[in-house]
């Protein structure tokens, strides 16, 4: 009976035994499938080509589209101011009076001048034709005739004479009246009533015309040069050959001009003081808004990028071979992508070179993923995953 017991509590030992064994296997594999994490889940944006908007902006300034300095034509006293200093003027209009009198004076003079002048010719015309029949019939001397001929001819040079001084005393008697030669605004007056104003050189005021209005800016000839080698390579597609830009204005205080302008002059030459290209856009300005002198934000707009690829700014980490994106590739692993990127279009980089269509370039969730490690994909609409201030390089490989 001691045998048969024995041989019964062995064969419990090893039950036991062997139920301890298998328990342990268990937990070690629980423990091992707990310990290995689940791939971190990321937000993506597949990657699709597609015509952009270009749109570029420069600091710009407002200047009169016509300047004209406002200048007297004779000398004289400045008798009158017809017009108030700063106000709109147009065409003709009279802003200044110069004492009339003496040109009147001189007016009267070449008309009598005149009238002598043709009395004078009409006598020399009788004087030639009562000789001329008797110098025929040799009853007076060839030089009698010659002579009355000679002399009528000089009255009537004289009578050309007078005539030519009478259209200038008729021009200086008219110049007194200093007129506006365009329509637009004034500025002060430099002159006072009763200053002798001595002609052409000097200064009575000048006349600016606001509507339409000019706005000038430079391209910088290193931004001159991008924009050509993107348009030569296909990238950009200007308006009207670089001519037919839409041009807005922002104003100092944020708010945007209501009207839209075009290019109308931009300079074959670089201004070797600025490294700019000087450029010229014309608004209408109708209401007086801008006035000249403003500083201002010029918008050109119109210029298409086809078939572009852009990727939100926050896709896009630096390293030290320069700028790269996550994809996941077709394993379902996060792959480092060099790319080469262009200008900012609003939140998006355009990127030039390394993406194609299709791929799926990771957003969010950049903190937990490392190369060519699995990563899950969100579903639509799912809230996504932290993403953190990305890294500033990319982990180091092992």
């Amino acid at each position: 009976m001691n045998r048969t017991y024995r041989h019964e509590f062995s064969r419990l030992s090893c039950c036991i035994v062997l139920a301890a064994a298998a328990l342990s296997g268990c937990e070690r594999a629980s423990s091992q499938a707990a310990a290995t994490p689940p791939p971190p889940e990321v937000t993506v944006i597949e990657v699709k080509p597609r015509d952009l908007p270009a749109t570029y902006e420069y600091v710009g300034q407002t200047v009169g589209s016509r300047d004209v300095e406002v200048r007297a034509r004779v000398t004289g006293i400045l008798l009158k101011r017809n017009y108030r200093e700063g106000a709109a003027v147009a065409r003709g209009q009279s802003l200044f009076t110069i004492d009339p009198a003496p040109f009147r004076i001189a007016l009267q003079r070449a008309e009598a001048e005149l009238a002598a002048a043709e009395a004078r010719l009409d006598q020399a015309r009788r004087n030639s034709a009562r000789l001329k029949p008797l110098a025929e019939a040799k009853a007076v001397s060839q030089k009698d005739y010659d002579d009355a001929a000679a002399a009528e001819r000089i009255a009537d040079a004289d009578v050309k004479l007078a005539q030519a001084r009478l259209a200038e005393a008729k021009l200086d008697l008219e110049w007194t009246r200093v007129e506006a030669p365009i329509a637009g605004i004034t500025s002060r007056a430099t002159q006072s009533e009763g200053t002798l104003v001595s002609g052409p050189s000097v200064l009575l005021t000048t006349i600016t015309q606001i509507d339409p209005i000019w706005v000038t800016f430079g391209i910088p000839e290193r931004e001159h040069l991008a924009i050509r080698s993107a348009v030569d390579s296909g990238r950009l597609e200007l308006p009207g050959g670089g001519t037919g830009f839409d041009v807005k204005v922002r104003l100092s205080d944020g708010s945007e001009y209501e009207r839209t302008g075009r290019l109308d002059f931009s300079d074959v030459r670089v201004n070797t003081q600025t490294g700019t290209t000087d450029t010229r856009a014309e608004l209408p300005n109708a209401r007086g808004r801008l006035k000249p002198g403003q500083f201002v934000r010029v918008v050109l707009s119109g210029a298409v990028r086809p078939n572009a690829i852009a990727v939100p700014q926050r896709a896009v980490l630096d390293g030290p071979q320069g700028k790269f994106v996550y994809v996941v590739d077709a394993q379902g692993k996060a792959e480092m992508r060099p790319v080469e990127v262009g200008d900012w279009q609003g939140d998006d980089w355009i990127i030039h070179k390394g993406l194609q269509a299709g791929d799926k370039v990771i957003l969010d969730g950049l903190l937990k993923i490392a190369p060519n490690a699995p990563v899950r994909i969100a579903a639509p609409g799912a809230a996504a995953p932290p993403a953190g201030k990305p890294a500033a390089e990319p982990p180091a490989k092992k």
